[in-house]
């Protein structure tokens, strides 16, 4: 029976492995619909390959560092409980190989192919562990001072701080690094040149393969069928549809902001899905797909931030939002099922991103001064296709 539970406990958490691996298919199609139609293939190359790099850094340093294990062992020792390690290793992995796939959406259209390979490696192998260890292994006692201090430790079930928030902020800092994209705006600080979605069908592509995925980022987060919860399954439906509706009204109808609604709901239900009644799932969910909607507007129109995709609203807000939620819908009180408290969720959640935005800062800092991080003008202004990979999304049209 041991045996067969283990068996089950390792199909269980590699159906979540492949799920969240497809959800990279998501990242990728989201980007190609949204950028230029010069910069598709780019966005396509860099997702396969920042995940390959997240890979080797997460296997050889990342992962130690998050939680004490290595894998310079023999392959018996390794496939101990059926290879139960190995595959929690390969669902991890897959979270923190979304970190480099939130920045690309951010920096999109100038950035430099192989310096922002070094930067996902640094990231990789030791920006994001620091916090993954610190939530999700209890490292350097600060969960323990966390509880101590505020009547419990700082929750995130799937990551909306870990992983979202994380990303968003380390993006954010990677955006202001590299500068808005020529002729963006004007020295008066105005849009001078508007950049609609290149295709919409892929944008939507991308938001659907993203959403199904994300039923196994959350669900599978349990890491065994023994944990396994529907109250996940329906918290994460409810702030899906939450985040639609909401970026429906507020986004005025228009496409893009709607099947990023999704997205934005998801964000914010990592954290607390797990402890939240449904109606409360499904007000974070509204929250965080008008919160979207206006903070992207903000950034693009008010505040100069040429965040392409617009991650650091949708992920490193929304994810925000999500941690601080579940600190007040997974309360007893509103109908969740306790064990949190809005303290221990804002100290969690502001440390979260305290750690990513001077680590975004840092790290694309010093890519900055010493290699370069962005592209010339004239590779801008032709396209990073052509630029970096020599070929266009349609070679055909160029003939």
């Amino acid at each position: 029976m041991e045996s067969f539970q283990s068996g089950g406990d390792v199909l269980f958490v590699l159906l979540g492995a492949i799920m969240v691996l497809a959800m990279h298919a998501g990242f990728a199609f989201l980007e190609v619909g949204t950028v230029r139609e010069k910069n598709q293939v780019n966005a396509l190359v860099k997702i396969i390959t920042d995940f390959a790099m997240s890979t080797i850094a997460y296997f050889f340093i990342g992962y130690g560092i998050a939680y004490g294990i290595g894998f310079f062992q023999d392959a018996e020792s390794l496939s101990a409980r059926n290879g139960y390690e190995l595959v929690k290793f390969f669902f991890l992995l897959t979270f923190a190989a979304a970190i480099p796939a939130i920045i690309s959406g951010g920096i999109a259209e100038r950035a430099r192919f192989y310096p922002q390979l070094l930067a996902t490696a640094v990231l990789v192998a030791l920006v994001y562990p620091l916090f993954e260890g610190i939530t999700w292994n209890g490292n350097f006692g600060i969960q323990s001072w966390i509880a101590n201090t505020f009547g419990a430790q700082f929750h995130d079930f799937a990551g909306s701080v870990v992983v979202h928030a994380m990303g968003g902020w380390l993006a954010l800092g990677a955006v202001v690094v590299l500068g808005a994209r020529r002729g963006r705006y004007n020295k008066q600080g105005q849009i001078t040149a508007a950049h609609p979605p290149s295709s919409i069908p892929f944008l939507a592509l991308g938001a659907w393969v993203l959403t199904v995925g994300w039923f196994g980022f959350n669900v599978m987060s349990a890491q065994s069928v023994e944990g396994i919860s529907g109250l996940v399954a329906v918290n994460s439906l409810m702030a899906m549809v939450g985040g639609i509706l909401a970026a429906l009204v507020v986004g005025r109808n228009d496409p893009g902001f709607i099947h990023n609604g999704p997205l934005a709901g998801l964000v914010a239900v990592c954290a607390g899905s797990d402890v939240m009644h449904p109606m409360g799932a499904l007000v974070t969910g509204s929250v965080a797909g008008a919160l979207f909607v206006v903070t992207f507007t903000l950034t693009q129109n008010h505040w100069k931030i040429d965040d392409v995709l617009g991650v650091w609203p949708l992920h490193g807000l929304c994810g925000a939002w999500g941690g601080i939620a579940a600190g007040v819908f997974g309360l007893q009180s509103l109908g969740g099922l306790g064990g949190v408290t809005l303290g221990a969720q804002i100290v969690g959640t502001a440390l979260g991103v305290g750690m990513a935005l001077i680590g975004g800062f840092v790290v694309y800092g010093l890519i900055k001064v010493t290699v370069g991080v962005r592209l010339s003008e004239e590779e801008e202004f032709q396209g990073a296709d052509l630029s970096i990979h020599r070929i266009t999304a349609t070679p055909e049209v160029q003939k």
